[in-house]
């Protein structure tokens, strides 16, 4: 893989899991150095030592990104270790399949739950990774969005708000931060094959084959399938890339 990140420093969230580490390791063979941030810790300093026994720099940064001290304190660790922070990416997500239903149904903890990590997380994410960004004039965010963002289906209302709440927060950040050297750009996954709140749903492998039958492919995303656009937006051949989202969804949406 071309060092297309070479020496470039990236903070990912949601980073012990699915797509944040996938990125994660992506990222890092293009010549990154990661922080590794996100809940539960193991999972977090697991993919971290995972990338320095491969040689790669990396720290792990158990963070719940619903709290804005542990984010703001992230991005510090993150600058203070490295000296910079070239990358953003808000990874982090949680969907809550038994208790986030349609409205009239929907468990109001759950909306609260949802939206302090999904939406919430992510604006902090990006508002203290700005900060960092502004004095440097430049920097990259990537915004982990979904296929969900593109229409009214899902079931899940909290999580489908969220998801497009964060199509809204990267055109603000796209229009108001671009003149400042600072790209954000939203990633639209389609149905992964399987991620952390798997087993939460009701029928989870019925689930799985109705997903594969929906996608033209074939089957659901992996998250390798996602890193390769993460650490593509991240580099400087994404330099007209900004304030737009990119369906990665197998023709799901088609």
């Amino acid at each position: 893989m071309a060092m297309r990140l070479q020496d470039r420093v990236a903070l990912i969230t949601g980073g012990g899991s699915g797509i944040g580490a996938a990125a994660a390791r992506h990222m890092a063979a293009a010549g990154a150095k990661i922080a590794v941030c996100g809940i539960p810790a193991d999972g977090v300093n697991e993919v971290a030592a995972s990338l320095r026994a491969d040689g790669f720099e990396s720290i792990g940064l158990p963070t719940d990104v619903a709290d804005e001290k542990q984010v703001e304190a992230a991005v510090e660790k993150t600058a203070a270790k490295f000296g910079r922070l070239d990358i953003a990416v808000a990874s982090a997500a949680v969907q809550l399949h038994d208790r986030d239903h349609t409205l009239h149904e929907l468990d109001t903890e759950a909306w609260d739950l949802t939206h302090s990590i999904n939406f919430r997380g992510t604006m902090l994410t990006c508002k203290y990774a700005l900060q960092q960004m502004l004095p440097q004039q430049s920097g990259a965010i990537v915004i982990i969005s979904s296929v969900t963002a593109m229409g009214g289906g899902s079931p899940n209302v909290a999580y489908l708000t969220g998801k497009h709440a964060l199509l809204g927060l990267n055109r603000h950040i796209g229009k108001h931060y671009g003149r400042h050297g600072i790209r954000c750009n939203c990633i639209c996954p389609g149905a992964l094959e399987k991620t952390p709140n798997h087993d939460i749903h009701p029928d989870p492998e019925g689930r799985a084959q109705q997903l594969a039958e929906s996608i033209p492919l074939g089957r659901p995303a992996t998250p390798e399938d996602i890193a390769p656009w993460v650490t593509f937006l991240s580099s400087d051949e994404a330099r007209y890339a900004n304030g737009t989202h990119f369906l990665v969804d197998g023709g799901m949406s088609a």
